[in-house]
């Protein structure tokens, strides 16, 4: 019998998502027989670590590589656990990791968000394995799944907790760093304008909801077919390294120029701003502006974060860069296009058309081969429950710990007949 151990496994945990999850996973291996330490690069890591063996960097980023290969070597590490695979801090440890033979766990939202997150070996997104897998290989591998799993509910996403925790950690950086003099954000803002737009959007919550019910109001009265426009945060890794535009505004211009060009004249385009948008980038000030350029303003529409569904239910498309959000759409059948990398996009279900041409007539995907997608997902490397609300928390441990402690992959597993059986979930009303 080959018991699930931590026996002579060494995990070092890098960055993690705001808030205390990474802390708790950590305890959990612990409790598995295996050896922990988290380096820290600032303040907020530290405050959320709360713990022994903690690592403080407090180097700078040159100097990062060769700290990283001390550390290695020095604990012996086995496994490093991180979230995000693009910021430098971790592309430097992946890579150096794969070098000398260290399994790479990274964490990521859910590509099916917002009830699941992302557990993946060696990258995710534009990294990801799924990347490089066809919907034959994922559908051959499903012939031995027989049940079907349901749907998780939606009660642990909390938008709330990610903003509240993003807040804490951007003030302890901001107000507190003194030690960690070498650490360097991985965005472009200071920690200082990150904090500031935490506190802006927290304070303007209010204000927004009322924008936004207003916004959707006016579209689901309007009683005119629409398409829909899925925003990304502009500074987003997934939108910065694996797509083709520098700037929101890009995207903005091709779209709003394909929908001139090809929507029939009866149509509105309705673009939906990320939940976390935070205002750092002027949306709808641009939007409006290459609307009136194309003369089309009076078919335009932003809407200002949110929840997705009500208006999916409604829209004859969808486009976007890359977003997770993307596979709302195709859940319900909707034609899709996409502009960048994306773990989602298939030849069976995402548009190849030219832009003009999909707003005119989109070509339907081919929704068998979605499902088998989506259902090889939930088989692997989706996981449901949160990061960032305790009862989210509370249903990620529930599986994560059994999959960073088998050896196989878990696109591996599954394809090999290894993996165990998935925790079926009763739907939550």
């Amino acid at each position: 019998m080959n018991r699930l151990t931590g026996d002579n496994r060494r995990f070092l945990f890098l960055q993690g998502p705001h808030g205390p999850f990474f802390r708790q996973l950590a305890r959990m291996l612990e409790r598995t027989g295996a050896a922990v330490w988290r380096v820290g690069f600032n303040r907020g890591d530290q405050v959320f670590w709360a713990g022994k063996n903690y690592l403080p960097y407090t180097g700078t980023q040159d100097a990062w590589p060769a700290a990283f290969d001390t550390i290695l070597t020095e604990k012996a590490i086995t496994d490093i656990v991180l979230y995000g695979d693009t910021r430098f801090i971790h592309a430097v440890a992946i890579k150096r990791a794969r070098e000398r033979g260290v399994t790479v766990h990274v964490f990521e939202e859910g590509y099916l968000r917002p009830w699941w997150v992302t557990y993946e070996r060696g990258g995710s997104n534009g990294n990801s394995r799924l990347m490089s897998l066809s919907i034959p290989q994922m559908q051959k591998a499903l012939e031995t799944c027989e049940v079907d799993l349901i749907d998780a509910p939606a009660h642990w996403g909390d938008m709330r907790h990610h903003v509240v925790y993003g807040f804490a950690y951007h003030a302890l950086v901001m107000l507190a760093n003194r030690p960690y003099r070498g650490f360097r954000p991985h965005r472009k803002l200071s920690v200082r304008q990150e904090f500031g737009l935490y506190l802006r959007r927290l304070l303007a919550m209010p204000f927004h909801a009322l924008e936004r019910r207003i916004a959707t109001w006016r579209i689901r009265t309007g009683g005119f077919p629409y398409h829909l426009a899925l925003l990304q945060l502009e500074h987003d890794s997934s939108f910065q390294m694996h797509s083709p535009f520098g700037t929101m505004t890009a995207f903005l211009e091709v779209c709003i120029e394909g929908f001139a060009k090809g929507a029939p004249r009866h149509h509105h385009l309705v673009f939906k701003a990320h939940p976390l948008e935070d205002g750092r980038t002027q949306i709808k000030r641009d939007l409006l502006r290459l609307a009136d350029e194309h003369g089309i303003r009076e078919r335009v529409h932003f809407v200002r974060g949110g929840k997705l569904a009500g208006l999916l239910n409604h829209a004859r498309s969808a486009v976007t860069v890359n977003s997770t959000a993307a596979q709302q759409a195709l859940w319900r059948g909707m034609p899709l296009k996409v502009f960048g990398d994306a773990v989602y996009d298939k030849a069976e279900f995402v548009s190849t058309q030219p832009l003009a041409e999909f707003f005119n007539a989109p070509t339907r995907p081919d929704n068998r081969a979605y499902r088998d997608y989506r259902r090889f997902l939930l088989e692997t490397s989706q996981l449901p429950g949160g990061f960032y609300s305790a009862a989210g928390r509370r249903q990620l441990m529930r599986q994560v710990v059994d999959l960073v402690l088998t050896p196989d992959d878990p696109y591996d597993a599954l394809m090999s007949g290894k993996a165990a059986p998935r925790q079926q979930l009763r739907l939550v009303r």
